[in-house]
């Protein structure tokens, strides 16, 4: 590609972007017929602007990337969409056996999971969140693993170094994660370093990562990736989650429950 050329795809990449962000969305046909080249070549166009998470690529064509807002502490997040959440804690309890070893990571949906436990359940429940810990602690069936580290005190979750030092030694049969933002493309994304590292450490350890994510979740990149959405074997969602954004998890593998 000469250099006329790469400076021809830049600046029709800023033009699309720049379209995209004041008018929502965009088709392929439009943006082929607006800039005078093909349809394929607008395709590799918004195909590389989706990786990049300038644009979200959907089926004809791309809409408006939603940056993930800042999330209010757990604590005022805990009656938000509270069916939403009871319907996927019920859903990931039925994925567990009994006698297993599980890691329950932080967040409000996460709690729900440990809420659903059957009263006559056997598990060992590896865990940083304290709402968690006291959701479980009087649980007969229940050994409970209680990670340490630096206290987020919006999360009520131990991160940080002394965390993951910790995490490292377990080996789970499963882990439960809540997320802040997933986008297909883009992947599982935060804005919190300590709280990521934290994650990915969670992952490592686990035989099998199911994601929790109710659907306001989706459709969302933050500033720094934890992993790409293929690295999750399962994500329990709801119903309200759009098509468009099954359609593209299944096609890539991911196995997908609606709560």
């Amino acid at each position: 590609m000469s250099t006329n050329e790469t400076l021809l795809k830049i600046e029709r990449h800023d033009r699309i972007k720049q379209l995209v962000d004041d008018r929502g969305s965009v088709t392929v046909q439009e943006l082929s017929q607006l800039y005078e080249v093909s349809e394929a070549t607008i395709r590799r166009d918004l195909e590389d602007l989706d990786r990049r998470g300038a644009v979200r690529r959907t089926h004809g064509g791309a809409v408006k990337a939603e940056k993930a807002p800042k999330e209010p502490p757990i604590i005022q997040r805990i009656g938000d969409r509270p069916a939403e959440k009871e319907r996927i804690g019920r859903a990931a309890v039925d994925l567990i056996q009994d006698g297993e070893t599980i890691f329950l990571g932080s967040g409000t949906t996460v709690i729900e999971v440990a809420r659903s436990f059957p009263p006559d359940i056997h598990l060992t429940v590896i865990t940083n969140s304290l709402p968690v810990v006291n959701e479980l602690a009087t649980r007969p069936g229940i050994e409970l693993v209680v990670i340490g580290g630096i206290l987020r005190q919006t999360e009520l979750s131990m991160v940080g170094h002394v965390a993951e030092q910790a995490i490292r030694e377990f080996r789970a049969d499963r882990a439960f994660l809540g997320m802040y933002a997933v986008d297909v493309a883009c992947g599982f994304t935060n804005d919190y370093p300590p709280e990521i590292m934290t994650d990915r450490a969670i992952i490592a350890i686990s035989r099998q990562l199911v994601v929790l994510a109710d659907h306001s979740k989706f459709g969302r990149v933050s500033s720094m990736l934890i992993s790409p959405v293929t690295s999750a074997d399962v994500i329990i969602t709801d119903r309200a989650t759009p098509e468009e954004t099954i359609r593209q998890l299944r096609d890539l593998d991911v196995e997908l429950i609606l709560a």
